[in-house]
């Protein structure tokens, strides 16, 4: 851990903010308690920042931007210090992934591919932070146009509870490479791992006050981040209800946003798929890191011919499925919290009160921890698509299951909720493969798969209530930047 913290991981901890390059408690002194989803224990503590502590992170920012080196760095010297960030990711990643899991309640091995996916996000944009280029435009005679592609300035990166080393690394990178400062905000509920990186991004050379943690709750630290006049672009993933007012928030300013809204995702399963390829992936889209997970594959679109077949397989693996604690390694973890949980109960249960038929249900592990915040994943078949359960993002390991009867039908259920993040299609039929892939109302389609291991190249986002604005890629340094015209008048 970072010497200058007088810090170690072990009971007790009290991590603090990171402003201007110093570790600092909140001004008043209030902390918050932090729980291990797997058994309900108080493990550590975290700065409750009020105003002046965002003012402060945020003061912070504007020098560094303004007046600091950050801003005269060349964009290659921007790439290295990110290539050392991945770098010291990847000689403190077992120590990061055990952090992860026990402030998250996810399983290790998740902890484990979420510190090399972080690596990735690091490695990337270090090499693409002097590949983004302006351009030179044809205009009149005497005239010569040109464009630059500049930093917005100073950036609030509010990043949710459920991947806080991911979203963290794919807010960092791409912001970082194209030379803005950071004021950070992550949830109450999973901030350790971004106190963490936010000391080894010292360590790769970041100057002080261009990375910048505040801790707090969202209520209050992350309103007053997204509402502050000192920041000049906010990026934002979470709940539709929370990036409506992030977006308001914003708005008084005129600042711009980029939005992750979440996702009532589906996968379509056509009766020439391969069902035995198709069936460990679609059990692996719902129950990844509980369920938790914006583009998790929630719904399953099965032509009516092989419905019972698929509907079969699935419940087969549901009921073989097991959830316990972290460093268990079972096939998933703990809920995040008692909220979390009681909020997936509350859906499921309203689901079964309604008639709609449970296929199969995993189990909890005897070895689990009474005061761990558990949910045993929960499988529903022929579900109404105007079900609550259906239209809702449940945000758990709750899969629901849709028969179709064609082409249309199944596009029509595809696009039938008011999301469009990710959409698994399943055939042979390449002609198809187009046409539904074209069709559907998502940011992002894969064809006989879903996802691609973090996909850091790929750009995500989605349409409808899913958010605006794309990260990851070579598209996430285009939301990070402005495009800036000049023209010279030289006769």
């Amino acid at each position: 851990m970072g010497t200058h913290l007088s810090r170690t991981v072990a009971e007790g901890l009290a991590f603090m903010n990171l402003i201007d390059g110093k570790a600092i408690d909140a001004l008043s002194g209030a902390r918050i308690d932090v729980v291990c989803p797997s058994d309900g224990v108080v493990f550590a503590s975290i700065p409750a920042s009020g105003q002046a502590d965002v003012d402060r992170a945020v003061q912070a920012a504007r020098n560094a931007f303004d007046e600091g080196p950050w801003g005269r760095t060349p964009a290659v010297e921007r790439g290295r210090c990110l290539t050392r960030l991945c770098q010291l990711v990847e000689k403190h990643g077992t120590e990061l992934a055990a952090l992860e899991s026990r402030d998250t309640g996810k399983p290790v091995r998740q902890g484990r591919a979420d510190v090399v996916a972080t690596m990735r996000y690091y490695e990337f944009y270090g090499g693409a932070a002097d590949k983004i280029h302006g351009d030179t435009i044809p205009f009149l005679d005497g005239y010569t146009a040109l464009t630059l592609r500049e930093p917005h300035g100073v950036v609030a990166g509010i990043i949710p509870w459920n991947y806080p080393l991911q979203i963290l690394a794919r807010v960092v990178g791409a912001a970082l490479a194209m030379g803005n400062t950071l004021v950070v905000k992550p949830a109450e509920d999973a901030s350790l791992t971004t106190i963490r990186i936010a000391e080894l991004a010292l360590e790769a050379g970041v100057p002080p006050g261009v990375f910048n943690v505040t801790t707090g709750y969202g209520r209050e630290a992350g309103a007053m981040l997204s509402a502050h006049p000192g920041v000049d672009y906010v990026t934002f993933t979470g709940s539709v209800g929370t990036g409506t007012a992030i977006q308001q928030a914003a708005a008084v300013h005129n600042r711009g946003v980029t939005m992750e809204l979440g996702g009532k995702s589906p996968q379509i399963v056509f009766a020439d798929a391969d069902i035995e390829a198709a069936l460990p992936v679609l059990v692996n889209a719902i129950i990844q890191n509980g369920g938790q997970t914006c583009s998790a594959g929630s719904r399953v679109l099965i032509e009516r011919p092989i419905y019972e077949e698929v509907a079969t397989g699935l419940a087969e693996r549901f009921a073989r499925l097991a959830a316990g604690p972290h460093d268990a390694d079972l096939d998933l973890g703990a809920l995040l919290n008692a909220r979390q949980r009681d909020r997936v109960a509350a859906m499921v249960a309203e689901a079964e009160r309604a008639g709609i038929r449970v296929l199969a249900r995993g189990s909890i592990d005897k070895a689990a921890p009474a005061g761990g915040f558990y949910f045993a994943p929960a499988l529903f078949g022929a579900v109404d698509p105007g079900a609550a359960i259906a239209q809702q993002e449940v945000f758990g390991p709750v899969l629901t299951l849709f028969p179709f009867e064609d082409e249309q039908d199944a596009i029509r259920l595809a696009n039938g909720t008011d999301y469009g993040l990710v959409c698994g299609v399943w055939t042979k039929d390449g002609a198809r493969q187009h046409r539904v892939a074209k069709r559907v109302r998502s940011g992002q389609v894969f064809i006989n798969g879903y996802g691609a291991g973090g996909g850091i190249e790929l750009p995500f986002g989605g349409f409808k209530r899913s958010g605006h604005g794309r990260e990851k890629g070579l598209e996430a340094l285009y939301d990070m930047s402005a495009t800036k015209t000049i023209v010279f008048n030289h006769g």
